[in-house]
C-alpha cells in the first residue's frame, strides 16, 4: 500500500517554489510525490481534481479562464520579479473572447529580458505602451492594453468583438446597468491606440470605428457586423423595452425604432435551457402586445454556411417602410 505523502507546510500555498518547501524542512523526494504537479522547472502546485466542464460555451470559456489564471499562479512563483500575464493568456484571464494559444503569454518591462521556460511565450515590452492591473491576484495587462497589443495577432472582427466585451456596460439579474464593472472605455481604447510607437495603430483605429457599447455577446457583435456590411441602418443595443406602464419587458439585444422592429439573437442555451425557453416565449409575447415586431435570429443565421440574418431583418425593415 504507497505511503501517504507528508503534509505540506502551511506556509505553502496552492503553488509554490520548490525552494521555499526546500526551506520550510521538505525534502527533495517530498517535491516528487503524487500530490504535487510539477508545471514548470522549479515550481510545484498542489494536485486538484476539477471537473470537466460542460458542453455549454460559457462554461468552457469559465474553465478556460480558471486553467490560464491557474497556471499564471504556477508560474509566477518562478518567473522574474515584476512579470505579469500578456497577450492571449491576458485576455483569457480577462474574459475578453479569444483563443489562448498553446503557451502561456508572460510579460515583464523593458529593460528587463523577457522570461523563457518550457510552455511560455515570453515578451518585453515598453512602459509607455503597458499598463498592468490585476485580476484574482494575478497581475495583467489592463483590458485597453491587452487589446492594442493583439492587433497582430487577430483578425478585424476578432479586435472588434474583444473592444465591445470591453466597452460594454454589464447588467445585474434584475436588468439594471452596473457601469462600474465594465472593463473599459472607447477613450481608453482609444488612447491605448494613439501611444506613441503603437504597432498596428492603423489596424487597431479600423477595429475602433467598428466597435460599439452594447453588444453583450460575440454573436451579437457578429450580427452587427454583417448587418452592417449588407447595408442594414444600424440599430440601438441593450434597450430597455417598456410596456405603456412604464414596467420593464425585458432587455432587447438589437432595436430599429424607426421601423418598430427589435431584434432577438439567440445562442444555443435559448434552444437547451427550458426555463429559459420558456422565459423568452412570455417576453417576445409582452414585446408584441407593447406594439414591437420580434425577429428571432440563431447563431446558424449569422455564423452558417450562408448566413441569412441580414436578408431576414431586412425583409421585416423593408415592411415597416425601410426603403434599402
Amino acid at each position: 500500500m504507497p505511503n501517504t505523502p507528508a503534509p505540506l507546510a502551511p506556509t505553502l500555498g496552492a503553488a509554490f517554489r520548490v525552494g521555499d518547501a526546500l526551506e520550510a524542512g521538505h525534502s527533495r523526494g517530498r517535491m516528487l510525490a503524487s500530490d504535487l504537479e510539477r508545471p514548470f522547472r522549479g515550481a510545484r502546485r498542489r494536485r486538484e481534481r476539477t471537473p470537466p466542464p460542460d458542453d455549454e460555451p460559457l462554461s468552457r470559456d469559465r474553465a478556460e479562464r480558471e486553467r490560464v489564471l491557474r497556471e499564471a499562479r504556477a508560474y509566477l512563483t518562478v518567473a522574474p520579479r515584476g512579470a505579469f500575464l500578456a497577450g492571449r493568456s491576458a485576455a483569457v484571464a480577462l474574459a475578453l473572447p479569444c483563443d489562448a494559444g498553446p503557451d502561456l503569454c508572460v510579460g515583464v518591462l523593458a529593460p528587463a529580458r523577457g522570461p523563457r521556460a518550457h510552455g511560455i511565450h515570453g515578451m518585453k515590452l515598453s512602459p509607455w505602451l503597458t499598463s498592468i492591473g490585476s485580476v484574482g491576484g494575478v497581475p495583467v495587462t489592463s483590458p485597453a492594453t491587452t487589446w492594442a497589443m493583439l492587433s497582430g495577432e487577430v483578425e478585424h472582427d476578432e479586435l472588434v468583438a474583444m473592444g465591445d466585451a470591453i466597452v460594454r456596460v454589464p447588467r445585474d439579474d434584475r436588468g439594471r446597468p452596473q457601469a462600474a464593472l465594465r472593463l473599459g472605455t472607447v477613450e481608453q481604447l482609444l488612447t491605448a491606440a494613439l501611444a506613441p510607437h503603437r504597432r498596428g495603430r492603423a489596424r487597431l483605429l479600423d477595429a475602433l470605428a467598428d466597435i460599439r457599447v452594447g453588444s453583450m455577446s460575440v454573436l451579437e457583435t457578429d450580427y452587427r457586423l454583417l448587418a452592417g456590411r449588407a447595408g442594414l441602418p444600424e440599430p440601438v443595443l441593450d434597450v430597455e423595452i417598456r410596456s405603456a406602464s412604464g414596467a420593464l419587458i425585458g432587455i432587447a439585444d438589437a432595436v430599429y425604432p424607426a421601423y418598430s422592429t427589435l431584434v432577438e439573437i439567440e445562442g444555443d442555451h435559448h434552444r437547451t435551457s427550458r426555463q429559459q425557453w420558456q422565459r423568452d416565449i412570455a417576453k417576445h409575447a409582452a414585446y408584441v402586445a407593447a406594439g414591437w415586431e420580434v425577429v428571432r435570429v440563431t447563431s446558424g443565421d449569422i455564423r452558417g454556411y450562408r448566413p441569412r440574418a441580414a436578408e431576414i431583418v431586412a425583409a421585416v425593415l423593408r415592411r415597416h417602410g425601410w426603403a434599402g
